[in-house]
């Protein structure tokens, strides 16, 4: 029988040679991708020349596939090191994000939000009946009897809006202006507010999707109740005119936060053949999607409404406003993006 120690130093012996030997075959290609990679990360992919635009994928896999056999083999460590860090540096020089932000942004809002939108337009429509049906309970019901007016909205958001009011003090509130310091603040309190709001029907969608519709159903309550309140005073008109041009942006960006959630309820409770957890990843890539681009939705409304609303008092402008809104929405969602889908 042989000495074990000597046993030991012939094996480590010979797992060096077969490190130096395996390196000594494939050097050449993880230089050259090295030396690459390098330049890349210093002045960016595009820079390379053209041929070595179309090598950098080649010698990826190639290096790639030293990696996997060095792995399998168990060679040296400090090998397999050098082999992990150089393949994961050109990973992103083979597919990470070399788009401009530029680019980036206007792929999102030309093609990949809309197209979302479209995909689950069966979502978007429900979550939209939801806060319809609200409006019209609370119109109704108000119009019926004041009272119920003081169920539906809380003094916080009726600001003095009530029907203890005046006529005189609700018309006020439709043609109130203010400095432009004054108006900024508040179109960054409503943006806030109201990307709460989707945030919430959004996130309520993990809980199967029944709350989605309770909250859109309430928002839809407290629109309909402050439109009875102005309609039974003779001043409907000038309410709608002062809500629609930021309310048609407004509006449809939660409803689209709403059908969001929406689309997370029906992945976990109709998973269909992938797991709940599977399916959820799946369709949260898409309802992420559509969140995104109903943010900045309503970054636009409440631009509208902190500012063009409280400076332009003329209905007829207000009104204006309101249906081009709605004609470019809706153009936007019909078509946008359907050359590159199909």
């Amino acid at each position: 029988m042989g000495d074990p120690m000597n046993r030991g130093a012939g094996g480590q012996e010979g797992a060096r040679l077969r490190s130096s030997q395996f390196r000594k075959e494939r050097e050449t290609v993880w230089r050259e991708l090295e030396r690459l990679v390098r330049h890349a990360e210093k002045t960016g992919v595009r820079s390379l020349p053209p041929q070595y635009v179309v090598r950098l994928p080649l010698l990826y896999r190639a290096t790639l596939s030293s990696l996997s056999v060095a792995r399998a083999i168990s060679l040296d460590r400090n090998l397999v090191d050098y082999l992990e860090s150089l393949c994961a540096r050109a990973y992103f020089c083979v597919y990470g994000t070399t788009q401009p932000l530029r680019d980036a942004l206007g792929g999102f809002f030309r093609d990949r939000f809309p197209a979302a939108v479209r995909r689950y337009r069966a979502h978007m429509a429900l979550s939209a009946l939801f806060l319809v049906l609200g409006t019209l309970v609370a119109y109704v019901l108000v119009t019926r009897d004041a009272d119920w007016y003081y169920v539906f909205v809380g003094e916080g958001s009726a600001q003095g809006r009530d029907p203890a009011a005046t006529t005189e003090e609700l018309r006020q509130v439709l043609h109130r202006g203010g400095s432009t310091d004054e108006l900024g603040f508040f179109a960054s309190f409503l943006f806030t507010h109201n990307a709460r709001i989707g945030m919430m029907a959004f996130a309520l969608g993990f809980l199967a999707g029944v709350p989605v519709y309770l909250l859109l159903f309430i928002n839809g309550l407290v629109l309909g109740a402050f439109g009875a309140l102005y309609a039974s005073r003779g001043l409907g008109t000038e309410f709608w005119g002062w809500v629609l041009p930021h309310g048609v942006t407004e509006l449809a960006a939660v409803v689209l936060c709403g059908g969001a959630g929406l689309i997370l309820a029906q992945a976990l409770v109709f998973p269909g053949r992938h797991t709940r957890l599977r399916n959820l990843a799946l369709k949260g890539r898409d309802a992420g999607v559509v969140v995104l681009g109903a943010v900045a939705m309503l970054f636009v409304a409440g631009l509208i409404e902190g500012f063009f609303r409280q400076l332009v008092h003329d209905a007829v402008t207000r009104y204006l406003v309101a249906l081009s809104s709605l004609a470019l929405w809706a153009a936007y969602f019909a078509f946008a993006g359907r050359e590159k889908a199909a």
